[in-house]
C-alpha cells in the first residue's frame, strides 16, 4: 500500500540507532536486557516469598468498584514491584521532547479524579488515532520521538505515562490502570476520529486486552510481546490476558519475538494459539528481543513496519 510504503521510505532514512538501543538509553530507559532479567528473577522470588502477602481472588475488589486503587496482585507483592518499576523507568524528562515537532502535552481526568499526563503527536490532518500503552519500565517522554513514524501516516499518536509515573498522579495499580485505558479509550473514541488503532507494548497489551480486549471500541489492536497469562504472577486469573481476546480476532495482531527473553515465545503461545485460531494475524520473527532491546536499527525497523502495515490495512 502506498502509505506503508512511504513510512517505509522515511525509516530506511532514518538517522542512527533507534531510541533505547544505545548502553546509555538503555540505562536511562531500563531497558537493558541484564536490568529485565534482574527483574523477571526478583519477581519469581518475590511471587514465592511473599505468598503469604497474596489475597485470593474472592478477597479483591476490581477497579470497577469503591477502592480503584486496590492491590489486586498482593497487598505486598503489588505495590513493591510497581515501586521498583517506577525506579527503572526513571525521572520524566519533559525536555527530552522539545525538538520533536507537532508535540504537545495531554492531560486527561480520571473518574475518581487523578490526572493523567502524557504526549500528543498531532498529525496536520489525521485520519485515525493510535494510542500506545508502554512497558512497566517506560515513561511517555522516552518514546514520543521514536513514535513520529506513525504520526507521519496522519494519525495523531497519543501515550501517556502510567498512573504513578513521571508526570501522571496516583498510586500505580493494576486494576486502576486497566480501568484508566478503558476511560482513556472511551474519550479519544468521542473526537470524532474515523478510525481507532492500539498498540499494547510488554504489559502495555496486558492493560489494553483487559481494558477493551472484547469491546468493538477500536478499528485495530497490535499486542506486542505480551504474555498470555499473569496470575502465574500471583493474580487474579481474571487480568489474564487470554481471558480477554475476542471472538473475532481479525482486527488484532500478536507479535512474539525468538529472542526475546523478557517474554519468551513460550509465555505468548496460549495467547497467540487462540488468538490465531480466532482469526488474529500472528508475526512470530526468530530475530526480534523485546521491544526496544532491538540490536540494529534494521531489526526495529522491521517492528514498526510490521506495525504500520496492519493497521494500515483497510
Amino acid at each position: 500500500m502506498p502509505i506503508v510504503d512511504s513510512a517505509a521510505r522515511r525509516l530506511t532514512k532514518a538517522q542512527g540507532i533507534p531510541p533505547g538501543n544505545t548502553p546509555g538509553d538503555r540505562e536511562k530507559c531500563g531497558l537493558s536486557s541484564m536490568r529485565y532479567r534482574m527483574v523477571a528473577r526478583f519477581l519469581m522470588v518475590s511471587v514465592i516469598s511473599s505468598a503469604e502477602f497474596a489475597m485470593s481472588e474472592t478477597e479483591v475488589r476490581s477497579a470497577r468498584e469503591t477502592d480503584v486503587e486496590a492491590a489486586v496482585c498482593g497487598s505486598f507483592r503489588e505495590p513493591f514491584m510497581f515501586w521498583l518499576w517506577q525506579k527503572m523507568a526513571g525521572a520524566a524528562n519533559p525536555q527530552a521532547i522539545r525538538f520533536i515537532k507537532g508535540v504537545e502535552q495531554v492531560e486527561f481526568r480520571t473518574l475518581d479524579g487523578m490526572t493523567l499526563r502524557g504526549y500528543k503527536l498531532a498529525a496536520e490532518n489525521p485520519k485515525a488515532y493510535l494510542l500506545v500503552a508502554q512497558g512497566n519500565a517506560m515513561l511517555a517522554d522516552q518514546l514520543v520521538a521514536d513514535l513520529q513514524i506513525f504520526r507521519d501516516l496522519d494519525w495523531d499518536v497519543y501515550i501517556y505515562d502510567y498512573r504513578g509515573y513521571g508526570i501522571s498522579q496516583g498510586k500505580s495499580r493494576l486494576a486502576a490502570i486497566v480501568d484508566d485505558y478503558g476511560e482513556i479509550v472511551a474519550h479519544l473514541n468521542s473526537l470524532g476520529y474515523a478510525k481507532r488503532f492500539l498498540y499494547g507494548i510488554s504489559m502495555g497489551g496486558v492493560i489494553l486486552l483487559n481494558a477493551v480486549g472484547r469491546s468493538d471500541l477500536y478499528t485495530r489492536l497490535v499486542v506486542d510481546s505480551s504474555p498470555a497469562r499473569i496470575s502465574n504472577l500471583g493474580c487474579p486469573e481474571r487480568y489474564d490476558p487470554v481471558a480477554h481476546l475476542p471472538k473475532d480476532g481479525a482486527r488484532m495482531m500478536m507479535i512474539s519475538g525468538g529472542r526475546d527473553s523478557v517474554v519468551p515465545p513460550r509465555q505468548m503461545d496460549e495467547l497467540i494459539r487462540i488468538a490465531q485460531s480466532r482469526g488474529a494475524r500472528i508475526v512470530q520473527d526468530p530475530e526480534l528481543p523485546h521491544p526496544y532491546q532491538d540490536s540494529s536499527a534494521a531489526i526495529h525497523q522491521r517492528r514498526q513496519h510490521a506495525v504500520a502495515t496492519f493497521l494500515s490495512q483497510e
